[in-house]
């Protein structure tokens, strides 16, 4: 089996439009979470999210393309370029047969969709973009990214809800591991802040409708917390065969160990009781990297700050690692950004891979009365905290069911 290393990170977040800002925002505690800007929140209920101000694509993609690429394709080519400038590779110097794409969204081109629907409605089926379809569909993020480079190897999108971004993490991984790549190109991207996504997710009751105090509603593991926030953005990470990497002189972040990825087979919303379905994901990613429970150093929690995922993560995590929890460092990075939903888990994946590279661990903001199934758990508040890191978990769970578990390990030739 290949050892498979990261030796690329981009992103872009309402915390930053790279992965250099994104990251000190979150060691400095900052929220990038505000009243909504993109639209009229005058008739719906929730009126924040986190949106990523100023993002203009011109920069990095010529205009024209542009026109035919939903946000969300253009969030997630905007991370890829800087995530392929960062590992400095050249793909046009190797067998791109051999470099594949694998990029996730929970639901794709959203805005599209609800702007093409709008025109059939008031002008008929005449004035529907033939784009509509290719602009639309989850998997364009993973599509257009190999299209931009040429790229021929293994090239598809998971679409997992929450799970997304993390999933194809862990697929690439395993596509790596396998033989079937030398280099993949994995990560997630989410452009859900529209009308339309703002009225379901209200509607369902999920948002947090603090509109008062927007920087204040994100706040997982705490009493008080009354739903997600929902966020934009899209992380990318270029992970290798280790000897390709070593061969090109790569950089390397850090290695990617293990892969859990459960079901919990209950409910279209809730997570299964006591979190089982994540106990058992996290299980599985300790024993695919082959270390044991107590050399886990950091957790970075999928800590939605929602009732139930809140709750029943902390019980999982207490049920598989029993009396060694407490000595877990656990943080939760939607906090500050949100929950950017399909790229979360490729967002968080980022904040891990500094943590190993910098031995610090961000803080979580807003956690002013834990739960109490968090008594005892030592998790990060009032300012980020220098620790060396040599293996960290970071959880994914979304909608339907489904879990999903990095296992990082810090790189030691």
């Amino acid at each position: 089996m290949n050892r498979v290393v990261i030796t690329g990170l981009g992103a872009i977040t309402p915390l930053g439009h790279d992965t250099k800002e994104t990251w000190v925002n979150l060691l400095a505690g900052k929220s990038g979470i505000d009243l909504i800007k993109a639209f009229d929140t005058s008739k719906h209920t929730v009126k924040i999210a986190g949106e990523i101000p100023d993002f203009q694509p011109e920069i990095r993609v010529e205009p024209k393309p542009l026109k035919r690429l939903d946000r969300c394709v253009q969030l997630s080519l905007w991370a890829t370029i800087e995530a392929v400038e960062d590992a400095e590779i050249d793909f046009t110097q190797y067998d791109r047969g051999r470099i594949g794409v694998i990029i996730g969204s929970g639901i794709g081109g959203l805005s599209t969709w609800e702007r093409e629907f709008t025109k059939f409605m008031k002008g008929g089926p005449a004035r529907v973009s033939p784009f509509l379809i290719p602009m639309m569909i989850p998997d364009m993020t993973a599509g257009y990214v190999a299209i931009h480079y040429g790229l021929g190897g293994p090239n598809y999108s998971t679409v997992s809800a929450c799970a997304s971004g993390a999933h194809a993490i862990g697929v690439a991984f395993r596509t790596i591991k396998y033989g079937d790549a030398e280099v993949m190109v994995a990560g997630g991207a989410e452009a859900p802040v529209t009308p339309f996504a703002l009225a379901g997710f209200s509607n369902m009751r999920a948002l947090s409708r603090r509109n008062d105090a927007p920087q204040k509603a994100s706040r997982p593991f705490d009493k008080a917390r009354d739903g997600f926030v929902m966020s934009e953005g899209a992380a990318t990470l270029i992970l290798e065969d280790l000897e390709f990497a070593k061969k090109r002189g790569a950089k390397i972040y850090g290695e990617i160990v293990g892969f859990g990825a459960t079901g919990d087979g209950y409910h279209i919303t809730a997570p299964a009781p006591n979190g089982e379905g994540a106990r058992r994901s996290m299980e599985r990613a300790i024993e695919e990297a082959g270390c044991v429970k107590e050399d886990i150093d950091y957790l970075n929690t999928h800590g939605t700050s929602t009732g139930l995922n809140d709750k029943f993560e902390i019980i999982a995590t207490k049920d598989l690692f029993g009396t060694y929890a407490k000595d877990l460092i656990i943080n939760a990075t939607k906090s500050m950004l949100g929950h950017t939903l399909g790229a979360a888990g490729a967002i968080e994946a980022m904040a891990v891979l500094f943590s190993i590279r910098d031995n610090v661990i961000h803080q979580s903001i807003n956690l002013e009365d834990p739960l109490d199934e968090a008594d005892g758990l030592d998790i990060v508040i009032g300012e980020s905290r220098k620790a060396v890191v040599d293996y960290a978990l970071s959880n994914s769970l979304g909608f339907g069911g489904h879990n999903a578990t990095l296992c990082f390990k810090r790189y030691a030739a």
